[in-house]
């Protein structure tokens, strides 16, 4: 049975650069083998979230379009976000990301990628909570204690003392970043994005790490000016 998790990484496999994949390309871009890959995109295909291209290639659906329409008309805020999000990733020139809480999963909403970004554009649309900078911004917000704590890297929380003292860091600061904690050698910096008062997303930059700490103080006050500046015209 296709898991949530794969069928995520399969989607955001398609992009505007990347509309379309093969069973051959897509398996190789997933590292996995194609029997797997194909199994996959029929599973998808025969789900209505995909369809086969006269080419034998395959394509998100009109289905995809019209659920993400329904849940946009949802929020007021998503459409200035996304349009945020691109601000973000233009003028940091790195991979930008607007993430939500779905329950206690944190969810990688928006993504978007410079073309310069030192990193490629992660397929993850489940994060862990304990290990992203997303994660400890909403959780701190949401006043969540993790259930369990994921060991993504070496750098990464582990115990519930670990957990509180950075989510009071956090609290103070007003932003969270996540150095190697998720990813081996990438950095993520996130920051709170309010809409009626409350925080409902965090939005952020992620990059290698090496230029996020050469960089740090001019790329976090950056951000925070860009996001101020959006929810200030909101």
């Amino acid at each position: 049975m296709l898991s949530l998790q794969k069928a995520s990484n399969i989607l955001g496999a398609f992009s505007a650069e990347q509309p379309e994949w093969g069973v051959r390309a897509l398996a190789a871009h997933l590292n996995v083998p194609r029997a797997t890959a194909h199994a996959y995109l029929a599973g998808l295909t025969e789900a209505g979230f995909l369809r086969r291209t006269p080419a034998g290639k395959y394509r998100l659906s009109w289905h995809i379009a019209e659920m993400g329409a329904q849940l946009t008309a949802a929020l007021p805020w998503f459409q200035e976000a996304r349009a945020l999000i691109t601000r973000l990733a233009l003028e940091v020139r790195a991979v930008a990301f607007l993430c939500v809480l779905e329950g206690e999963d944190v969810v990688a909403a928006i993504r978007e990628r410079h073309p310069d970004a030192d990193i490629d554009l992660p397929l993850d649309v489940y994060l862990p909570a304990t290990a992203t900078a997303s994660g400890k911004l909403l959780y701190a917000h949401a006043d969540l204690m993790p259930r369990t704590f994921s060991a993504c890297t070496q750098s990464s929380i582990t115990t519930p003392d670990e957990w509180r003292t950075e989510v009071a860091q956090v609290r103070k600061l007003g932003y969270a970043y996540s150095i190697e904690e998720w990813i081996p050698g990438q950095c993520t910096l996130g920051v709170p994005y309010h809409s009626g008062g409350a925080v409902v997303a965090s939005i952020g930059v992620q990059m290698s790490a090496e230029r996020y700490l050469r960089e740090e103080r001019q790329i976090r006050e950056k951000v925070l000016r860009i996001v101020g500046e959006a929810e200030d015209l909101g």
